[in-house]
């Protein structure tokens, strides 16, 4: 009996380490999704948005689609999020079936500020933001709050709820 006692801060320190390991897989488990090291170009040059907003409205009264207005900048991690999960299988002929994309480069918040008011985008919320507005050029949604602006942190899903809620 006095043996087991010699034994007792051993298991204690397995027990205890047993503890550390369990918690911290579970921790691994429930962590978000690790963010793809992804710089892509995605958005223009800063004098390109109106050019680009105007030919997108021409092409979405052509195919019937609406368009999908995404304010934000190559810097910004949150958008080459939004980017991939645009283009995210799920997502795909979603998006080209139904929008015409236009990529609004900000500069660093301090550009096309006045279309992003123009079509209700308080780019202070934070980007990516999204307007939807239809060939006419009328907003049908404006991102208010800045709703995607933690996609990184977000469920993939969002991204096609929001497209499936808003498509033409």
């Amino acid at each position: 009996m006095q043996r087991s006692h010699l034994f007792l801060p051993l298991r204690l320190t397995l027990a205890a380490l047993t503890l550390s390991v369990t918690s911290y897989s579970a921790a691994a488990q429930i962590a978000p999704p690790a963010v793809p090291a992804v710089h892509k170009h995605i958005y223009p040059e800063i004098s390109e948005a109106q050019t680009d907003v105007n030919a997108a409205l021409q092409q979405a009264a052509k195919e019937h689609k609406r368009v999908l207005l995404i304010f934000g900048g190559d810097w910004c991690g949150d958008c080459q999020v939004l980017d991939i999960n645009l283009h995210d299988p799920s997502n795909t002929d979603l998006l080209t079936s139904h929008f015409v994309v236009v990529h609004v480069n900000i500069g660093h918040m301090d550009q096309n500020v006045e279309l992003a008011a123009k079509y209700g985008v308080p780019l202070k919320k934070g980007v990516p933001a999204v307007s939807v507005i239809d060939a006419k050029g009328k907003v049908i949604h404006a991102q208010a709050t800045g709703e995607f602006a933690d996609m990184r942190h977000m469920d993939p899903r969002s991204v096609n709820e929001f497209l499936t809620q808003w498509k033409a």
